[in-house]
């Protein structure tokens, strides 16, 4: 008589994963500046300023929406673009909306504690932002104008992280940017 199949414990969900694994970022990233002296990574200086950190948020709507632009205008209009799109949609199959909001929230918390937050202040902001860089190496060379991108993107949050003293910025630069472009590229498939 045959045993029954052992029980296997369940598999985590692309959303719970990437939750997980940028969770784990945010943590490092905390980690790295209460080891650095820096425990508050969210603030460059003790000083808050409502006023700042709400001008900030602004800029970082205004960065996304001129980065939005570009992209749709760059997928309409140039090859490489179009190809890198299809690429994505097929890298990441069927999105929900729930599953794309979970990844534009989990990514740009995680990303701008770890890489603008904790880095920023002691690698400076060409450093961090080229750090930034090297995990959107896709996997052909493809995807080299997205890790381009991504630098001159890294450098663009870093700026605001140091204009506006706070991460509140370039999250919702960051956010703004990867909702927009993820929903955009689960909906359209250009081929």
């Amino acid at each position: 008589m045959p045993l029954p199949p052992t029980p296997r414990a369940p598999r985590l969900s692309r959303a719970q994963l990437l939750l997980t694994l940028y969770a784990g970022l945010a943590v490092a990233a905390v980690a790295w500046g209460a080891a650095r002296g820096r425990a508050n990574i969210l603030q460059l200086s003790s000083e808050f300023s409502p006023a700042r950190s709400l001008a900030g948020a602004a800029a970082g709507l205004a960065l996304a929406g001129a980065v939005v632009f570009l992209s749709r205008y760059a997928v309409h209009r140039l090859e490489w673009a179009r190809h890198l799109h299809q690429e994505f949609r097929h890298l990441l199959g069927p999105l929900t909306s729930g599953e794309i909001f979970i990844i534009a929230f989990a990514s740009s918390v995680g990303e701008e504690c770890f890489f603008r937050g904790a880095l920023l202040p002691h690698l400076h902001l060409w450093l961090s932002s080229a750090l930034f860089a090297l995990p959107h190496i896709g996997p052909s060379a493809r995807f080299l104008p997205w890790t381009a991108t991504s630098f001159l993107i890294g450098l663009a949050f870093g700026g605001l992280f140091l204009l506006f003293g706070d991460l509140g910025g370039p999250i919702v630069a960051h956010f703004t940017i990867n909702l927009l472009n993820l929903r955009y590229i689960a909906q359209h498939d250009l081929a």
